[in-house]
């Protein structure tokens, strides 16, 4: 097999695992759940093949088919552990031999026809009832998502103990009650529906937006929300299926145009419609109609789905129709509340209103306490003071924003509104 050749360091190895696994994570513990009948053991096999590939790598190269490498390598792992397992359980000895039996190829564990039910069997197991809320999403945003506990941490507001914890209880509790790997009965899909769309959009939240490292958007991983959007619509398409489906093709439309040459963000004022990809707003469009075709009133998702609609039917930020985008936050509000949601309708309403009605809203929300670590709520509330000529004050939020966000690329974006207050 022919390998590249890395440094001695074996940081070139180090970055290719970290890019397969971005990519691939999903997939490869999809497999090994399906050839193993153990999500746990899935699991725990694929990071200890990810630990041999930085040992092996590094001093042999980085093989052709990386994908298929880290499947063969759990796939040996798994056998191993029914081994020793074997010697207390029959049945653990009968899939050992099973296993020896018939030994897949890498091909054969990642097949492309299995795909979609693999990875969405790997989302329902992740978010079965039997876990908590916090254990569900921590977990899929683990095993599908790809993220590393300090990701995990950043994008729930949590300490990072406290996912790490989170994450081996649920794996456990999985574990303990032998929840097969599959996709659930119709009948049971709708008690866990809620989970997988909760787990999926902070999957592309973190993807769209990332919370850390030198790179604003993801993707990857916001591609690979969509297309389990795409799957799982397609599977069970229920209104706020439709209205999740939406809200991330729409969002996911204006990519292309978020970033410039040097990666650096874009903000929504400065970005050239015309790169936005009118094929994903097609699809958006189609899906929010068919979730509000169902008469049952939008969802969350749907109502930001709708929001998201308004900018995508706009010419200019001068053009949107601000005043439907402050009702559709105020319903959003009454449906799902949350300090993010009043702190968006803040925006729009000094859009709508001007920026000193915009900052009465951001300082009720400050003098409440919440978003207290994170950095959105100074960073809206310079632009507001900003746009009413208090710059001192507006470089002060702008201070205490920077210090705060954990993304380079946005810190950058940051800096330069704060050096331009002088």
């Amino acid at each position: 097999m022919r390998s590249v050749v890395v440094s001695q360091d074996g940081r070139e190895a180090r970055r290719a695992v970290e890019a397969v696994w971005r990519m691939e994570s999903a997939r490869i513990v999809g497999g090994l759940a399906r050839y193993t009948g153990d999500f746990a053991l899935a699991e725990d096999v694929a990071q200890e093949a990810l630990a041999e590939a930085l040992v092996g790598w590094s001093t042999s190269g980085v093989p052709d088919n990386p994908t298929g490498w880290l499947l063969s390598v759990g796939r040996r792992r798994a056998i191993d552990a029914f081994r020793r397992r074997s010697t207390r359980d029959d049945r653990y000895a009968r899939l050992a031999r099973d296993l020896d039996d018939h030994v897949p190829g890498a091909d054969e564990l990642f097949d492309p026809d299995a795909i979609d039910d693999d990875v969405l069997a790997l989302v329902f197991t992740a978010c079965h009832p039997l876990l908590s809320k916090d254990a569900r999403v921590a977990l899929t945003l683990r095993v599908v998502g790809g993220l590393t506990s300090d990701e995990i941490a950043s994008a729930l507001f949590v300490p990072v103990p406290t996912v790490q914890a989170r994450i081996t209880r649920a794996k456990k509790t999985l574990a303990a009650a032998q929840v097969p790997f599959a996709v659930p009965e119709p009948d049971e899909r709708a008690a866990r529906l809620g989970s997988v769309l909760n787990v999926l959009y902070l999957v592309f939240t973190e993807g769209s937006s990332a919370s850390g490292g030198e790179t604003w958007i993801r993707t990857d991983l916001a591609q690979e929300a969509v297309r389990l959007a795409r799957v799982l619509v397609q599977l069970t398409p229920e209104p706020e299926a439709l209205g999740m489906l939406a809200l991330l093709e729409l969002t996911s439309a204006r990519f292309p145009a978020r970033l410039d040459a040097s990666g650096r963000p874009v903000l929504l004022e400065d970005q050239d419609r015309s790169r936005w990809d009118r094929t994903a707003i097609q699809r958006g469009r189609a899906a929010l109609a068919s979730a509000a075709a169902a008469g049952r009133g939008l969802g969350p998702y749907g109502l930001q789905a709708a929001i998201a609609a308004c900018h995508a039917e706009a010419s200019s930020v001068a053009a949107t129709d601000w005043e439907r985008i402050v009702m559709l936050y105020e319903a959003l509000g009454r449906v799902a509340p949350s300090p993010v949601v009043e702190l968006n309708r803040s925006v729009a309403v000094a859009m709508a209103s001007g920026p000193a009605a915009g900052l009465r809203v951001v300082d009720d929300l400050a003098s409440s306490g919440d978003l207290a670590t994170s950095h959105l709520l100074p960073a809206v509330r310079a632009e507001m003071l900003a746009r009413l000529g208090r710059h001192d004050e507006a470089r002060a939020e702008y201070v205490r924003a920077i210090e705060r966000c954990g993304n380079a690329a946005e810190r950058a974006v940051l800096e330069d509104k704060a050096d331009a207050l002088g």
